[in-house]
């Protein structure tokens, strides 16, 4: 019985370079790789998170006594404006969704629409989140009365009426360190559409560039699921 041995590669076919591994460029294996170090950084605060609330229980607030406020409402509806912030976000991830799709077609109508409609909403959420931060700092009328008779107003990295310092610390710290990558994809998002309109991606020939914002769109969108879990449901 014969036996064939397979003969090695050509050393100009094997580091001549011009391939893409694992099937996809380099530009989405790069963002592949800067996602995932993103996520372990958010992991990492979001264990903080846990160790200190779990070390801090017996003074740590609870969420349906702080996040309650909703806009020209007077009476208290817990985690209800928290709720209609991630339906926003998680609404702005499907028109990515939408454009990604239609760049696949070559409609470039379709993606300047939806990519229009996702900026909309990432400007929807940072308003939210700057309303809810404005009522976390200015805090209840009555404060936390301390033994002086004196009350502590609203929250800040410092002080907190609601209870254990380290929840504004941490709260200030993980929302706005989210909110800081929202605003990134906004900007991105912006450039995006700009370049769509401009018909860059048309003479390309691809709409790559609009798959890989989304990449990063729709990873912020999944941290921001994670973050309404740890601070707002638990």
């Amino acid at each position: 019985m014969a036996h064939t041995t397979a003969e090695p590669m050509p050393a100009k076919q094997a580091w001549g370079g011009g391939v893409a591994p694992y099937n996809i460029s380099w530009g989405k294996m790069m963002m592949w790789f800067f996602l995932v170090s993103d996520a372990l950084t958010f992991s990492a605060l979001l264990i903080y998170y846990g160790a200190t609330r779990n070390a801090n229980a017996a003074h740590w607030p609870d969420p349906d006594s702080v996040f309650n406020h909703f806009p020209f409402v007077h009476q208290h509806i817990p985690l209800v404006f928290v709720s209609l912030m991630t339906f926003i976000l998680i609404m702005s991830s499907v028109t990515m969704v939408l454009a990604v799709e239609a760049g696949h077609r070559g409609d470039r109508k379709r993606v300047i629409m939806w990519l229009i409609l996702t900026i909309v909403g990432g400007f929807m959420f940072l308003g939210s989140q700057a309303y809810e931060w404005t009522q976390f700092i200015v805090g209840t009328h009555d404060g936390f009365k301390l033994p002086d008779g004196s009350a502590i107003h609203g929250a800040s990295m410092l002080k907190n009426e609601y209870g254990a310092t380290a929840f504004g610390n941490l709260f200030f710290t993980i929302t706005g360190f989210h909110g800081s990558h929202v605003f990134s994809g906004v900007v991105l998002n912006i450039i995006t559409l700009i370049m769509v309109i401009r018909g860059v991606f048309d003479r390309r020939g691809h709409y790559e560039w609009v798959e890989k914002v989304g990449l990063y769109w729709h990873f912020v969108d999944l941290v921001w699921v994670f973050v309404f879990t740890f601070f707002y449901l638990i």
